[in-house]
């Protein structure tokens, strides 16, 4: 859904939605930074409300007790996570680590 906010056009999207492209969105950041790519590509997509996407790494499959790589993340791979959400999806998110 399109809407205009000033002379900014805003689009909104579910987070099904976001699902339902995530591959392709990860599939650009791989084109542009593998590193970046390894980063996020096991973030689960949690939550999208307004424009502020909430993601988490939780997979207790994976590991035994708690863990939190959000220090280890580059802010440049967060940059670049975004411009490829936009690029993919139309639209610009904050993007939040729960």
């Amino acid at each position: 859904m399109r809407s205009s906010e000033g002379d900014r056009e805003v689009r909104e999207i579910s987070l099904d939605e976001l699902k339902s492209l995530w591959n392709q969105i990860l599939d650009l950041l791989l084109e542009s930074d593998r590193i970046a790519w390894l980063a996020f590509f096991d973030a689960r997509l949690v939550r999208l409300t307004s424009n502020v996407l909430t993601i988490n790494f939780s997979d207790v499959t994976k590991f035994g007790g708690e863990h939190n790589f959000s220090a280890a993340r580059n802010p440049r791979h967060l940059g670049l996570l975004q411009k490829s959400i936009k690029e993919i999806a139309g639209i610009d998110l904050e993007i939040v680590e729960e």
